[in-house]
């Protein structure tokens, strides 16, 4: 790789950025195509369109940098959006709580827009993967004097069980949760493309060491009970008149006088 790539947009347009990049797409496009309300919202990185598969009505992207904003895109805190609590029924976070200056903040941030029950999809690169051992290695090399990274040098590596107890703490629950991208940490395309292979061999014999993983949470309310559809007629069922059995109305005749 020629030159230092210190920015994940930039990183983005090399050899393994793209074939990371099509891999987290193509999770997005299948986590957030079926789940329904009416506002959601991604934090970060534009490059992958986290929502483009989701149907709700109002669908925004915010950004956090002045220089990478977008017309469309809402410039913003991550530790302090502009909504109210309790009023957004999806979030998307590509990569967006290692790069964050402060995750805790964020994702604590994120608890509060999301309605009881609103969902949180999160990717992130895996320090535990082969893509993050060389970069740990690289990072070693320059503290001596040579040597460059592979990954951006922005961020911090979140692993997974360290996210998950993160949402925890938070009362979310994991629903789903899985690693990707097991090819090699190499910067040309045609290496890329002959460890295809090991994209499905990593799946089945070292599912988690991918280079970046994907999960799905749930916001959980505690003592929050949800109503079925037919609460309406569970109600009116519940308040109709019910004959006793063996009662005597006093005013009723007896049948042997």
């Amino acid at each position: 790789m020629s030159g230092q790539i210190i920015d994940l947009q930039a990183w983005f347009e090399t050899p393994p950025g793209r074939y990371l990049l099509a891999w987290e797409q193509a999770q997005f496009d299948h986590a957030v195509a079926d789940v329904f309300g009416y506002h959601a919202l991604q934090l970060g990185v534009a490059e992958i369109d986290g929502l483009r598969t989701n149907r709700m009505p109002h669908r925004w992207l915010a950004l956090s940098d002045p220089q990478h904003a977008r017309r469309s895109a809402l410039l913003t805190d991550f530790s302090a959006l502009p909504f109210a609590a309790n009023s957004l029924d999806l979030v998307v976070l590509p990569h967006t709580l290692e790069l964050s200056l402060d995750p805790h903040a964020t994702l604590r941030e994120v608890e509060r827009v999301l309605v009881p029950e609103g969902r949180v999809v999160i990717c992130g690169l895996n320090p535990a993967s082969l893509w993050g051992m060389r970069q740990r290695r690289a990072h070693l090399y320059r503290r001596l004097g040579f040597g460059e990274l592979f990954l951006p040098e922005a961020g911090e590596f979140i692993g997974f069980r360290r996210m998950r107890d993160w949402l925890r703490l938070l009362s979310f629950e994991v629903e789903s949760g899985r690693f990707g991208a097991y090819r090699p940490a190499v910067d040309s395309e045609n290496l890329l493309e002959r460890f295809r292979w090991m994209d499905h061999a990593g799946e089945r014999w070292w599912p988690i060491l991918g280079a970046v993983y994907f999960l799905v949470a749930v916001k959980r309310v505690r003592g929050m009970r949800l109503l079925s559809a037919d609460w309406r007629r569970a109600a009116s069922r519940a308040t109709a008149p019910v004959p006793i059995a063996g009662k005597v109305h006093r005013d009723a005749p007896d049948p042997h006088h």
